[in-house]
């Protein structure tokens, strides 16, 4: 797969628009024209797009190296958003199941608040606003690893400890990142094997906040004590956010998505008499930022001391399984880009191994200073940017200003961990372009071959191991297009794509994955 392989040509401009071979000298600031002198705001930002040339790990400044649009509002909102409902829910997981595995430890509400503001402070000050917004804007932000929180109450029962995960799959990650491993299983997934995974990804996750926000409604009756059902009100919220979806999908504005559906479900929900369960109980503060009380002792943070080899061993196939779901993921993220993107925008494309880099750094400091987040590349950041047309920079330093504030403040982060907004939030922000980007990659009768086998290992298995398998079956030639493998070498139709798919077949039997295996560890 080419960087520019999904890559759709510029619309709305001009000859002068295009660079030329003098503007490859040219600056940033010496190319940079006002969007008053262009005919559409959407050729504004596709020029912006094509003149960025990032500095990679070096110092890049506002006005010399980009500029804030109000466009970068629309990713740093919805990142905010999609970071609150996912810290909490991993933070929530470990509490769980660390309380049920060890009889000393009680980790309640408060704990739960506080990690996740540790999450939302440190790291948001390191690794969205310096690292991403000065210091490599062609580096993701370090988000959340989505597909891992299922797992986190087996990891915490297995023994695994947080801060034993998380130095291991740093580790595990720099080396590949290192190596270029990520980018070479990039290049190496086709349209077909991408486009598949994007849709089976975009289905489950629609299907499951579906659900979650019917549950939601249904359970309104009995959990206020009312003598008739609320349960229309998820129904009512779905159908006002499909037709908003569809107005601005068919205007060009689906950035705005995340925000005005998110505003429709909190304007819905109150109308019809839901907003009863809506309650702001979390107040202003900051968490305790010393390493030692969360790891120095039994008795305090997260109760479990530090680390030592049984951990290490406990956590093992959890952090090989993360980081072997790195390559999809990222992929995921980086062809929304190459989609919404112009021909020529190469520069500003997101680097999958300094993304890596990014990832095992935020991974294993937030977790020293008393974090348990599993991180991966930010999609909840990344989707409504590309879409939004914006490169990674001015969105990530206004995305972690916008966390530390919410982790200061406190009451925001009830907001956005209400069901309907977070709901509607992925639904429209993550899971539906997800689902149409995927759609847009199957053009033909070969990538749908090697997309329906890819939808179908996934719902077998699971989505990592079938990109896993049908990379390997698609690059030998057996599903999908027989040229494309013919004019690959040996190392990328076997020796690749085979050891991708035993290490994610092991990770996966090794901590009980597959359906109807126990754990082999």
């Amino acid at each position: 797969m080419s960087e520019t392989a999904y890559q759709p040509e510029a619309i709305g401009l001009t000859e002068t628009d295009t660079a030329t071979g003098n503007d490859a000298e040219k600056s940033y600031r010496e190319l940079h024209r006002p969007a008053s002198e262009f005919s559409s705001r959407e050729a504004y930002l596709d020029h912006e797009l094509k003149i960025m040339k990032p500095r990679r790990w070096a110092l890049n400044l506002p006005g010399r190296d980009f500029n804030f649009e109000w466009e970068d509002l629309v990713p740093a909102i919805a990142g905010t958003i999609g970071i609150t409902v996912m810290y909490s829910a991993v933070m929530a997981a470990w509490a769980a199941g660390l309380t049920e595995r060890w009889d000393h430890i009680n980790l309640g509400a408060d704990f739960i608040i506080s990690v996740v503001r540790v999450e939302m402070l440190i790291p948001a000050l390191l690794f969205c606003i310096i690292s991403s917004g000065f210091i490599n804007p062609r580096a993701n932000l370090g988000g959340n690893h989505g597909p891992m929180i299922p797992l986190i109450g087996a990891i915490a029962l297995a023994g695994a400890h947080p801060l034993a995960l998380a130095i291991l799959l740093g580790v595990f990650g720099l080396l590949l990142s290192f190596f270029k491993g990520g980018s070479r299983l990039v290049n190496l997934t086709s349209s077909g094997v991408a486009g598949g995974l994007l849709v089976f990804l975009g289905f489950m996750g629609a299907k499951s906040q579906i659900e979650s926000l019917f549950s939601w409604a249904g359970g309104l009756e009995a959990k206020h004590a009312l003598d008739y059902s609320l349960g229309y009100v998820a129904f009512f919220i779905l159908l006002a956010n499909v037709v908003i979806y569809a107005l601005l999908a068919k205007l060009g504005k689906r950035w705005l998505a995340i925000p005005l559906c998110s505003i429709a479900a909190i304007v819905m929900a109150f109308a019809l008499g839901a907003g009863l369960d809506l309650k702001f109980t979390t107040a202003p503060g900051l968490p305790n930022l010393n390493p030692v009380y969360w790891w120095g002792s039994t008795e305090t943070g997260w109760q479990l001391g530090l680390p030592n080899m049984q951990h290490f061993i406990a956590s093992l196939p959890f952090a090989i399984l993360a980081v072997a779901m790195w390559s999809p993921d990222f992929l995921g993220h980086r062809i929304f880009q190459e989609l919404n993107y112009p021909k020529g925008a190469e520069k500003v494309l997101m680097d999958v191994d300094d993304t890596m880099t990014t990832c095992s750094l935020r991974q294993m400091v937030g977790t020293a200073v008393g974090g348990g987040n599993i991180t991966s590349s930010w999609g909840t950041y990344m989707i409504p940017a590309a879409i939004a047309k914006r490169p990674i920079p001015a969105g990530a330093i206004l995305l972690g200003s916008l966390c530390i504030i919410v982790a200061i403040v406190g009451y925001p982060m009830d907001l956005t961990t209400w069901r309907p907004v977070m709901s509607i939030a992925l639904l429209v922000g993550v899971f539906l372009p997800l689902l149409e980007a995927g759609l847009q990659m199957v053009k033909d009768n070969q990538s749908s071959q090697a997309a329906g086998i890819c939808i179908f290992g996934s719902f077998v298995a699971n989505p990592v191991l079938a990109w896993a398998l049908t990379m390997l079956l698609d690059n030998n030639g057996l599903i999908g297009d027989k040229e494309r493998a013919a004019n690959l070498s040996f190392v990328d139709r076997v020796v690749i794509p085979g050891l991708a798919f035993v290490i994610c077949l092991a990770a996966m039997l090794a901590v009980g994955m597959i359906e109807g295996i126990p754990a082999l560890l």
